[in-house]
């Protein structure tokens, strides 16, 4: 690995590659051996003879072998699963007035950044689609140091204090005894001890929702979950709570269109995260921060400390500070994803804790984790872990020592080196923790309003729109249904009858349990329009994929028009197929074909567009895979366009309900279908079809259960 340069150095123009110190280009010399000894031959062991023993002296066979032997590393308890990318965030609105952080400080200022999403229960192996919370860590290598900001794509937790956590996640991990399920909820122990610990209802709400199942890590929020302070150069503190907004909006999947991805590709949103790089579609976010004065902690019906509580939004709205852009994948997986290591104890000055009783366990939790998962104290010198800035400190050797300190001294005060390295003063820099007063018992308790575990459901639930209820509905049906103990499965719904008596009925018709004798209604509760889905931005089809169905024998008129206005859009267009290669089209066009039926499916897509040409629509219409892959796309209730001679297709599914275009006639617009006959108004069709994608779903083709996908 030769061309080294002292990280230390590392100009402002080169922050963003942070990581060159360590890279290796493998056309830059010839194969060596860990310590640079040119290997001749890396195909055959040492031996006595051609047939011969091997000699326990090849040096070369011995580090290849022993490396390999050591290459795993233990996977993370929770959050095994994830992918992440590079990036910038730039300051949008300087927050000199709130916070010390100097990161915040002016307009337009970047900060290089890594970002790991992640499932929460399942293994590394596990698919991507599953019903789960999805983690959202961000590393900031600002000029202070690492700031890392760990979050989920859900706003609360399911425990308020932070020993719990060994109890929630032995619950929802594989059962001991079998492990079975993996990277699911759906079983005993997790349902068990939901009903044994009420304060996550307002938690189960969300997971039990869409918002569990993203449509891709560029569609879902993130949030700090925890309450932290920023702290102003003054020493003032404010409570404050972190949400990454997507510029896409947030979208979800539909839960079977999630669990057929989970056996089709189970790599979904690894592989949409990236492409949306390669293909310049840079996934990107605001980042917006709720503040609120010390002052007022106590003016709330809930505890801000609480981390099964909301702040909602129509009451602490949140104050865009900034974005990031994601513009640069990993150049290796495991160097970067597999050993990157968050902790929300690693902040800068300017930014501090609270005293939620989560977030203090979370503080201790993280660093011992890495501790034990990364083989030692020295972790943080792990290329994708190390901060920018240069580091001093009396820390030495331990596992995987990478630093070689110079000095004779390792310890504080000292003579022999002038006590350096020596502390900075505030003015230079220096973390001050903030001045709290805390008077008080010790006492194993919790706050008085940290004892309502009911209210933020019914809010939530109240604030769903009617396609949002139902997917509800049927998610608890799903996971309780699969609980075996009946006991369990009553209790879910007695104490789900807290949220809402209508919404305990309907769980309890699905999973053979008896209807509540008393109940709470939620409609009393008022709503929160931000934590509905419905709400979300739909202005776009940037990203998107759109399926265009075609076969030999297409109509290019129109259908190259059409695919024009959809890149222009920001879409992507793939062309599906019976087989790969080039399709022929009736006028002697030609387009190169990006998938077959075989190696896709319609839950790759958010759209589909069936090309015209009587030969083309003639072939689709008999067989059977085209045929499904209308109807599960409208199941799904994603857009389904068609031209000319290709709404013979559609009229050979089980669109039922639908009007589509007369075989000459204008462009007909129904429940996200849009059809055209004739080629005069190709323009038309276009904004119609963009406007029926970006919608993203059309909810009310859920009415209708008769299709067969």
């Amino acid at each position: 690995m030769g061309g080294r340069k002292n990280i230390s150095n590392i100009d402002e123009g080169n922050k963003d590659r942070q990581l060159d110190y360590f890279r290796e280009n493998p056309k830059d010399g010839h194969l060596t051996t860990n310590l640079g000894v040119k290997v001749s031959n890396t195909d055959d062991s040492l031996k006595i003879g051609p047939r011969g023993p091997t000699l326990i002296e090849d040096f070369h066979f011995r580090e290849k072998i022993t490396h390999f032997d050591h290459e795993r590393i233990p996977e993370r308890v929770v959050h095994a699963r994830g992918t992440g990318a590079h990036g910038y965030f730039e300051c949008l609105k300087p927050m000199g007035e709130f916070t010390a952080a100097k990161f915040l400080q002016e307009k337009g200022k970047r900060t290089p950044v890594f970002v790991r999403f992640s499932t929460v229960a399942g293994f590394r192996g596990s698919a991507d689609t599953v019903r789960d919370v999805r983690g959202f860590a961000t590393k900031f290598y600002t000029e202070d140091g690492n700031y890392d900001l760990v979050g989920n794509n859900i706003p609360v937790f399911f425990i308020q204090d932070g020993i719990k956590f060994p109890d929630l996640v032995h619950a929802f991990k594989p059962e001991p005894d079998n492990e079975i399920p993996q990277a699911s909820t759906a079983h005993d122990t997790f349902w068990d001890f939901v009903a044994s610990a009420p304060e996550n209802a307002h938690m189960v709400m969300w997971i039990m929702s869409d918002r569990a199942i993203p449509r891709s890590y560029r569609m879902m929020e993130g949030f700090g979950v925890n309450t932290f302070r920023f702290v102003n150069s003054q020493g003032k503190g404010r409570f404050v709570r972190f949400i990454w907004k997507p510029a896409l909006g947030t979208h979800a999947l539909v839960w079977d269109e999630a669990q057929k991805l989970s056996g089709k590709d189970p790599d979904y949103h690894r592989r949409d995260l990236y492409d949306a790089i390669d293909t310049g579609a840079f996934p990107e976010y605001e980042l917006y921060v709720q503040m609120i004065n010390e002052e007022d902690e106590d003016k709330f019906d809930f505890d801000v400390l609480d981390a099964t509580k909301i702040w909602p939004e129509e009451f602490i709205p949140p104050v865009k500070i900034g974005r990031m852009i994601l513009n640069r994948k990993p150049d290796n997986f495991f160097a970067e994803v597999e050993q990157v290591a968050f902790c929300p104890g690693n902040v800068v000055k300017g930014i501090d804790f609270s005293n939620d009783p989560l977030l203090q366990a979370r503080l201790f939790s993280y660093i011992d984790t890495q501790i034990s998962r990364l083989g030692g104290p020295n972790f943080h010198e792990i290329p994708i872990n190390r901060p920018l800035v240069s580091i001093h400190n009396n820390q030495r050797d331990g596992m995987h020592r990478m630093t070689i300190n110079n000095s004779k001294t390792s310890y504080s005060p000292n003579t022999l080196d002038d006590n350096h390295p020596s502390p900075a003063p505030s003015e230079e820099g220096g973390y001050v923790h903030y001045a709290e007063k805390v008077d008080g018992r010790k006492v194993r308790e919790r706050g008085v309003k940290f004892r309502d575990f009911f209210s933020q459901a019914r809010l939530f639930w109240n604030s769903m729109s009617g396609p949002e209820k139902a997917h509800i509905i049927r998610a608890f049906r799903f996971e309780v249904g699969k609980v075996e103990s009946k006991k369990t499965r009553q209790m879910i719904v007695d104490m789900f009858a807290n949220v809402d008596k209508g919404l305990a009925i309907e769980i309890a018709n699905g999973i053979g349990a008896k209807h509540p004798l008393e109940g709470a209604d939620a409609s009393k509760a008022g709503k929160s329009p931000t934590v509905s889905m419905e709400n979300t931005a739909k202005g776009t089809i940037k990203s998107r994929v759109i399926a265009i169905l075609a076969e030999d024998g297409f109509s290019g008129s129109g259908l190259m028009e059409v695919m024009e206005a959809l890149v222009r859009a920001g879409g992507q267009v793939k062309v599906v197929s019976s087989a790969l290669g080039t399709l022929k089209g009736a006028d002697g066009e030609e387009i190169m074909v990006d998938k077959s039926f075989l190696t896709s499916a319609s839950v790759m897509f958010d759209a589909i567009l069936v090309a015209g040409g009587r030969k083309s629509t003639d072939s689709l219409k008999v067989s059977g895979d085209a045929i499904h892959f209308i109807n599960e796309a409208f199941k799904h209730c994603k857009a389904i366009g068609a031209i000319y001679d290709g709404i013979g297709l559609l009229q050979a599914s089980s669109l039922e309900g639908i009007t589509l275009a007369d075989p000459k006639g204008q462009v007909k617009s129904d429940l996200g279908v849009v059809t055209t006959g004739t080629a005069s108004n190709m323009d038309v069709f276009s904004k119609e079809f963009i406007s029926a994608i970006a919608q993203h779903r059309h909810w009310k083709r859920e009415l209708n259960d008769q299709v067969p996908a």
